[in-house]
């Protein structure tokens, strides 16, 4: 059996009101959502660290996906 502890935290009030509306939508508790997404945060936290990362070496070596043109069409896109 996986050893549990108990913590505290301070979270938004809006964060509470989401929680309470998700758990009585599941039927789970409260407890068991945030224990849950405390579970997964660190794990997506990694990838997204280790992705930009990886970016960064590549930027950093010169491989980039696009060429100059490419990007000044992307930018001009969203700009």
């Amino acid at each position: 059996m996986n050893e549990t502890v108990t913590i505290t935290a301070r979270i938004p009030a809006k964060n509470k009101e989401r929680l309470e509306v998700l758990a009585q939508a599941t039927g789970r508790k409260k407890g068991f959502l945030v224990a849950q997404a405390l579970e997964e945060y660190p794990e997506t936290q990694a990838w997204r660290i280790e992705e930009t990362l990886k970016a960064i070496h590549e930027a950093d070596a010169g491989n980039f996906p696009a060429d100059d043109e490419e990007l000044r069409a992307f930018h001009a896109k969203w700009v």
